[in-house]
């Protein structure tokens, strides 16, 4: 498979030889040479500028136009290739792929021994779902038009169809890839609604029918649902405004009113008989309207139970003809209903501070600040006074708009009913007023105790995740806030963000703090007779909760809540890992599966009192030697002036702007997880995805406890998975290219720190998994990975030669242009390694 994926690429990337734009003959040629060279070059110690002025003065003879203008044109180059590859891997079956950990429902299914078992089984499946929230983050840059090229390319090379496929490669070589101007949030959401349209829809479709069809005992149409972000996530975004997030409420649901009339027109040409055929057209002229307008709006269990009408007739009168037609229809509206996604409600705790304080200013409650108040007198009147909300036109800026979009949320219920838009999640969570403060602003603009809205704290710093337990305890106590969660089934969701967990406590201490967090919160929820349901803020590389997460779910042990599974999915992880309908019904049942694998493996995923200690000892072994880095005095000033990081606010990538504050000192807590662990990933130096690991494992190593460790990969499936997805990042790695930074005076000694504890964690990994080389046993997963960075490498060189000239200053006057390719290459490079941010 290996050897077809990259001779397949070797075919196809002939084609871009006689791509139509000018001088795209002589690059084509030159692009192989100029990888190799770099790769062999950057291993001698060369630094960038002198290998592309060397590159170009000994081909000068062949390329037709200046060096600036090459190096733009090898960026265009390249970008393409990148949009050739994606497109031939994608069209592998991700049921094909050898090293896949493909656990699916049937796999499960033959480990049951006895009937119980699969009873059991069953029933557990029944009380399962998984939770796939999509959101709008900027890791994915690609217009539209470029996507439905994707889209026919890879259509094309399934079928081998060589004319075709040079047709649309000519398109792509004449299509603009990146966007003029930041996307507005509306936009980013249409792009997205428009994948869920083509994709989403018939895979969860087809999916749940063969389950239900398999398995007549499955009966739960919450198994695989669509959450959503763009337009309903505002934190640091001000953008999303509460108008923008009606507006997207209406898109969810008049998209999916198009995908109901599509299949509806289908059936209509199939069951053609008398006692039907009124009925369909009903439903169909019905649908037509609710498409095109607003306010035209359909009960789902209007055409549900038409259908169901139709179903028994089809049984009785007309020999079950087209029955499976209508059944794959009749679960379609079950699992979507009116809304297609959950839109989800998410805005940072400092806003809601800020709006409590100005309702209390206004009421004359306070003069200026909530500290004014004791603790329990804030407390009694967010969760037992109702304070009267002034006049909106009293307010202005946030602070206006939260209150109207709190105001408007039961009518945005109406439109696509409760299910459709019921959570609201609370940033940067550390105590219980992030919460009631929410708490209070819904009892005091509904002036009701009662009302169908989860809120939903999200902790995401270590600080946050150390109080989350004394939050939470303190909350449930509250006899007020736990009568609202016994009239929500009694179930509590807790957020914890892996992004920004990373980033503030390192790679291992951040996915073992978040597991005993959950292990805490579960326990604790238990005793209050609650359930602790858990959403995870994954992103897409190791980095930020990505990599293998099926292992990571399959690896949870008993004493975590574990009915379902719940997560972000962005950007890259959208096309990757869930772009076509195939990829997205694998993964999802996938995402089933592993959680069905750890609630049906015993104690195989507990871990002892023993393993406990030996986890805490690495993490904060591993949290020092990450904490001395941040506290480095060139730590700031290296993400500054030696990467990508400040550049990414001007690529027009996504809405939101790259800093939470406007201030223009860089601070780290100020710093987007996105920009912080994409500008590692652009160096090639990934520090967010194993950094203090191989300092921590040597400590131990050292102190004669080797064979522990290599015990401890091999018993303790977390640790297993946590290191698998190290050894990822590691692969990733490529410090040739920036090792022209050791000899600057500034930052040298500090990029040795770096490449010192990559070296030691890809040695000391390779020790305790006794493997003789990174990801050996994911020999697919690393030869994509190789022939990307292959592809990408002539763009990296270009992008790190215009960094080197921008640092040197050694020409000014084309400092404009230098900025336009690092730029111009932060989208190749993004999306190339398909997982960087």
């Amino acid at each position: 498979m290996e050897f077809d994926l990259r001779k397949q690429f070797q075919i196809y990337n002939t084609l871009f030889l006689n791509l139509n734009y000018e001088g795209a003959n002589q690059i084509g040629d030159l692009i192989p040479i100029l990888g190799k060279s770099a790769k062999f070059q950057l291993e001698k110690g060369k630094d960038p500028i002198q290998i592309v002025d060397q590159f170009y003065k000994d081909y000068k003879n062949l390329i037709t136009v200046d060096k600036m203008d090459f190096m733009f044109k090898v960026i265009q180059y390249v970008e393409r290739q990148i949009v050739l590859f994606d497109s031939i891997e994608d069209c592998i079956s991700p049921y094909d792929l050898e090293d896949q950990d493909s656990v699916l429902i049937h796999t499960l299914v033959k480990r049951c021994d006895t009937p119980e078992e699969l009873r059991e089984l069953m029933e557990k499946l029944n009380e399962f779902s998984v939770r796939i929230v999509l959101t709008a983050h900027p890791t994915q840059f690609y217009r539209p038009p470029v996507l439905d090229i994707i889209v026919k390319l890879r259509e094309q090379i399934k079928n081998n169809k060589i004319e075709k496929i040079d047709s649309l490669l000519h398109q792509l070589g004449l299509t603009s890839l990146v966007n003029t101007t930041s996307p507005t949030p509306l936009e980013e959401a249409k792009n997205i609604i428009h994948i869920c349209r083509y994709e989403y829809y018939d895979a969860i479709g087809e999916l749940m029918y063969r389950l239900i069809s398999k398995y007549p005992e499955l009966d739960n149409e919450e198994l695989v649902t669509l959450g959503f972000w763009p337009c309903g996530d505002r934190d640091g975004n001000p953008y999303v405004t509460h108008g923008v997030t009606r507006e997207v409420i209406d898109a969810l649901r008049m998209t999916l009113m198009k995908c109901y009339y599509k299949d509806v027109k289908a059936l209509a040409s199939k069951l053609t008989f008398r006692e039907i055929e009124s009925d369909l057209v009903l439903i169909q002229d019905t649908l037509y309207k609710a498409m095109f307008q607003s306010d035209e709006i359909i009960d789902y269990n209007f055409i549900l139970d038409s259908f169901k009408k139709m179903e028994t007739l089809l049984q009785e009168k007309y020999q079950g003809l087209y029955l499976e037609d209508l059944q794959k229809m009749i679960t379609k509206v079950k699992v979507f209903k009116n809304h297609f996604a959950s839109l989800d409600i998410r805005q940072d705790s400092s806003v809601h501070v800020e709006c409590i304080t100005e309702i209390l200013k206004a009421n004359g409650r306070i003069k200026d600040s909530l500290e004014e108040l004791e603790e329990e007198k804030l407390i009694e009147l967010l969760t037992e006074e109702f304070v009267s909300i002034p006049d909106p036109k009293n307010f202005e800026g946030l602070v206006l708009d939260t209150i109207l979009n709190i105001k408007q949320l039961p009518e945005l219920q109406k439109r696509n009913g409760e299910t459709g838009c019921h959570r609201y999640i609370i940033s940067n969570s550390e105590d219980i007023f992030a919460v009631l403060h929410v708490y209070g602003l819904f009892r005091w603009i509904h002036k009701t105790n009662t009302f169908n809205f989860d809120i939903i704290p999200l902790f995401e710093t270590m600080n946050g995740m150390a109080a989350s337990e004394e939050v939470m305890q303190k909350l449930y106590n509250l006899k007020s806030y736990f009568s609202h969660l016994e009239s929500r089934s009694k179930k509590q969701t807790i957020m914890l963000g892996f992004s920004d967990g990373t980033k503030d406590g390192g790679y291992l201490k951040a996915n073992w703090s978040i597991y005993k967090c959950k292990q805490r919160l579960s326990i604790l929820s238990k005793k209050y007779n609650l359930t602790a349901a858990f959403f995870d803020g994954r992103g897409g590389p190791p980095a930020r909760g990505g990599g293998k997460t099926f292992n990571f779910y399959a690896a949870r042990s008993p004493e975590i809540a574990n009915n379902d599974i719940q997560l972000t999915i962005q950007g890259q992880t959208i096309t990757s890992t869930y772009g076509t309908s195939e990829k997205f019904a694998f993964n999802a049942e996938q995402m089933i599966s592993s959680g069905l694998t750890s609630l049906t493996a015993g104690d195989k995923t507990s871990i002892s009192k023993e393993d406990f200690a030996l986890f805490e000892e690495l993490s904060e072994l591993s949290f020092d030697k990450y904490l001395n880095l941040k506290q480095h005095p060139k730590f700031i000033d290296y993400l500054e002036n030696m990467t990508t990081l400040k550049f990414y606010g001007k690529t027009k990538i996504g809405s939101r702007p790259g800093k939470r504050n406007k201030s223009s000192k860089l601070t780290l807590s100020d710093l987007r997880a996105i920009s912080y662990v994409g500008s590692w990933s652009q160096l090639k130096q990934n520090i967010p995805g194993y950094y203090g690991v191989g300092t921590a494992l040597k400590k131990l190593s050292d102190g004669g406890r080797l064979e522990e460790l290599q015990d401890f990969y091999i018993r303790v499936p977390l640790f297993k998975t946590l290191i698998d997805n190290c050894m990822m990042s590691l692969t990733k790695c490529f410090f040739e290219l920036t090792s022209y930074m050791k000899s600057n005076p500034e930052y040298g000694e500090f990029w040795k720190i770096l490449y010192d504890e990559y070296e030691l964690s890809k040695k000391m990994v390779l020790k305790i998994t006794r493997l003789s080389e990174l990801m050996e046993t994911e020999l697919r997963s690393k030869k994509s990975i190789g022939i990307r960075e292959e592809i990408v490498r002539p763009l990296l060189l270009i992008q790190h030669y215009a960094l080197q000239m921008l640092n040197l200053n050694i020409d000014e006057n084309n400092n404009g242009l230098y900025e336009k390719l690092v730029v111009r290459s932060l989208y190749g490079n993004i999306n190339a390694s398909r997982n960087s941010a």
